[in-house]
């Protein structure tokens, strides 16, 4: 298992976590596919990442929206990736058109074949056992629009990941109160910080938390 998650922020800020990425890659020529949470303005974002990426060593790009029909030879393609990079965005949104898209199993079986897969925010969100962590706090949450009432996950990694963490009150209330009911450990990263799990190890980039049990801590 070869992971990476990334509380937020922009490319720019994520340097570190996508060298250590780039560590993991066996190739002279690594790979990257994009697959944005939604197509709109998606190549925008696109351009942002091969910019980010040529710099550090990548040579090959692929954009793979899942929100409207893609061939099967792209898909392919994207399978062959040395990286998967799930981006942010709509996490409900996201999950749907990744289930009704078939990425969603491929995606997890792409992993057990040894390929990296990483994530930012929601896409983040997504390699975990459930999208629960969407849906909270109350004044920063994803809408539902999309009425998804299935919110497994890939159940990639055994704990729930929060993005854009902000260290205050309001912020850990809400995180101790979900981690009294959730049977996961929440694991959370405000922007340009991050973690890299594999079998062996989680590496942290930046600043993480814990929160378990209704208890905070320090990872």
């Amino acid at each position: 298992m070869k992971i990476g998650l990334y509380g937020g922020g922009d490319f720019c800020d994520n340097v570190e976590i996508d060298e250590h990425i780039l560590e993991l890659c066996k190739s002279d020529s690594p790979s990257i596919t994009y697959i944005p949470a939604g197509s709109y303005e998606s190549e925008l974002e696109f351009i942002d990442l091969i910019m980010a990426y040529k710099k550090i060593g990548f040579k090959r790009f692929i954009h793979l929206p899942v929100d409207h029909e893609f061939d099967r030879t792209l898909k392919e393609e994207a399978l062959q990736s040395d990286v998967i990079h799930l981006g942010g965005g709509n996490t409900f949104y996201f999950l749907k058109h990744l289930k009704e898209s078939g990425m969603f199993e491929e995606l997890i079986e792409y992993v057990g074949r040894g390929g990296i897969l990483t994530g930012l925010s929601a896409g983040a969100i997504i390699t975990t056992p459930n999208i629960l962590t969407a849906s909270f706090p109350p004044w920063d949450r994803d809408d539902n629009e999309d009425n998804v009432t299935d919110f497994e996950a890939m159940n990639i990694i055994d704990f729930e990941f929060f993005p854009h963490y902000r260290k205050s009150k309001r912020y850990d209330d809400e995180l101790k109160r979900h981690s009294i009911l959730s049977r996961y450990p929440i694991y959370a990263c405000p922007d340009g910080s991050g973690l890299v799990v594999t079998d062996e190890e989680v590496v942290v980039h930046g600043e993480c938390y814990i929160f378990e049990k209704g208890q905070k801590y320090k990872l």
